[in-house]
Order: structure tokens, then C-alpha cells, then sequence
């Protein structure tokens, strides 16, 4: 149902945009992303900042704060019986990332920069492939099949995925300055453009592929690695067709066959087929249930 769910999306997106005046959708959108942007990127580079060891970063940890927050009822004051209880458990160290993260979204918020842009962009994808997440090969193989026949009618079909990307200015979005060697970094204005949905997708797809083969007896990342040189191939050919034809490129295009056509081929010649489509990260409840009774 998400690709069909995506077109609703999608085409509503494209009616606000046609009914409401830009000022307005802009406002309010930049307001949201500020927001948002700020949480995801935090939560993008949390685990980082947690990895970095070095002293400055090793004293700063060092500080550790505890916030506790609870709401009890008047006429009960045992602890046991809270309305709301919030504990936040943070170091000296995740203020400063969270202060990082803030000022990339002033400078978003102020500049509109495409590499502010790209900053908020990436920390909804690697946030949303978290999210997003395939138990099984087949699962991810009807998904990007669905996906791939909605980019190219949204791109081939109407003009509405274009106008979309194109009014919207926020981080939905990756943006390349094409002008980059004659403008510079700061005077950039033509850009080429990859939607977030050609990311998060495949990116989850591959992220299962990298699951799988930490569960094969073999040390070698083998489907992983084979998915996501597919994925970057892809991306090199939807730049080559894009500069050939002049013209909007539905990525998916090119991305589904590569990234599901090149794992599956692996397995084809690996004998691994039937290992592969049976593998699954998180078994139901009821087939948990199941093996429990034999």
C-alpha cells in the first residue's frame, strides 16, 4: 500500500501547492524543518559524538546531567502512581552536539545554503532507513517494485513529482550545484536534485542485505557490499542519462533493477537463494509461538 500511499501524499502536496499562497507554505514549512531538522540531525550524530574518543571529548563526558520530570495526582503522592514521568539521563557533551545541530538550523533558516540543506537532508534519510525497516528479501523486492513503477509515473507520467521537488524549498530533497566550478560554493544557484525517497528506500533495502550477512557464517559483507556498488552504479547512470536528455530522471529507474537485480544474481550463482528468501530479522509473534510448541 506505501507506494499508493506516497502518490495520495504526493498529489495533496501538489494541490497545497497550486491553492495556497507560496508565502505561506514556505513559513510554515520552514518553521517545521527548523524543528525537525535540529532533532534528527542530533539523533544522526549522537552515536558518532558517543564514538569519538579524545580528551577534550572524554572531560566532557565526564559531566553528566540527570533531569526527572513527574506529574502526580493531588490526592495521591505515591511515586508509583504518576501521571506523566519523563527522565533524561544527557552529558556535557550531547549539549554541545545539540548545539551544533542549531546552528546548522539558523544557518539553514537564515541562508537556505544547499549544503545546510543537505546537512538536514541526510539526517532524514539515515533517521528514516532506521525507521523503515524490511524483515524480509521479498518484503523489500515488492516495495521497490511498487516504488519503481510510481517514480516513473510521477515523473514520466505528469509534471507533478517535478513541480513538487522544484517549489518546495526544503530538505526533501539532496541538492549538486551543477555551477560549482564557475560560481562557487556560495553563488551556486543550478542545481541537480535527488529526492529523499531514492534513499531511504533503497538504503533500507541494503541495510537488510547488511543484516543478512552478518546472520551467513562467512566474514565477508558480500550482499551488502554487492548492493550498494549497485546503488552507487545507478546513481552514476541517472546523471549520465539526466546530462544526455536534459530532463528530470525518475532514479528509481535505474536504482530498483541495480539494487534488487544485483543481490538476487549473487545469490543465483552463490547457490544461495533459498537462504536468502527465507531469512527473515524479526519473526512474527506467531511464528515465534509456533517453534516454542514443536
Amino acid at each position: 500500500m506505501f507506494p499508493f500511499i506516497a502518490s495520495g501524499f504526493l498529489f495533496g502536496i501538489y494541490l497545497v501547492i497550486l491553492l495556497v499562497s507560496k508565502e505561506y507554505i514556505t513559513f510554515v514549512l520552514n518553521i517545521y524543518f527548523f524543528i525537525i531538522g535540529i532533532i534528527a540531525l542530533f539523533r544522526a550524530i549522537q552515536p558518532i559524538s558517543t564514538r569519538i574518543r579524545l580528551p577534550l571529548f572524554d572531560k566532557l563526558r565526564e559531566r553528566q546531567f540527570h533531569l526527572k520530570i513527574s506529574e502526580n495526582n493531588s490526592s495521591n503522592n505515591n511515586n508509583n502512581n504518576n501521571i506523566m514521568h519523563i527522565d533524561f539521563k544527557f552529558n556535557f557533551m550531547d549539549i554541545m552536539a545539540l548545539f551544533f545541530c542549531i546552528l546548522i538550523g539558523v544557518w539553514y533558516l537564515l541562508k537556505r545554503h544547499w549544503i545546510s540543506n543537505n546537512i538536514f537532508g541526510i539526517a532524514f534519510s539515515i533517521n528514516a532507513i532506521e525507521i523503515l525497516h524490511f524483515n524480509k528479501v521479498f518484503n523489500g523486492c515488492i516495495l521497490l517494485g511498487g516504488l519503481f513503477i510510481y517514480d516513473i509515473f510521477w515523473v514520466f507520467g505528469t509534471n507533478v513529482m517535478i513541480t513538487v521537488a522544484k517549489s518546495f524549498d526544503a530538505p526533501i530533497k539532496l541538492v549538486f550545484p551543477q555551477d560549482l566550478i564557475e560560481n562557487g560554493i556560495f553563488a551556486a544557484n543550478k542545481f541537480a536534485m535527488l529526492g529523499l525517497g531514492d534513499i531511504v528506500v533503497p538504503g533500507a533495502f541494503i541495510a537488510l542485505m547488511l543484516r543478512y550477512d552478518m546472520t551467513r557464517k562467512s566474514t565477508s559483507k558480500l550482499y551488502f557490499t554487492v548492493s550498494f556498488l549497485a546503488y552507487i552504479i545507478a546513481l552514476l547512470i541517472t546523471i549520465l542519462i539526466l546530462q544526455i536528455f536534459k530532463h528530470g530522471q525518475p532514479a528509481l529507474l535505474y536504482i530498483v533493477p541495480l539494487c534488487v537485480g544485483f543481490p538476487l544474481l549473487t545469490a543465483l550463482i552463490c547457490k544461495d537463494w533459498t537462504t536468502m528468501f527465507a531469512y527473515e530479522d524479526h519473526p512474527s509473534t506467531n511464528e515465534i509461538d509456533e517453534k516454542k510448541k514443536e
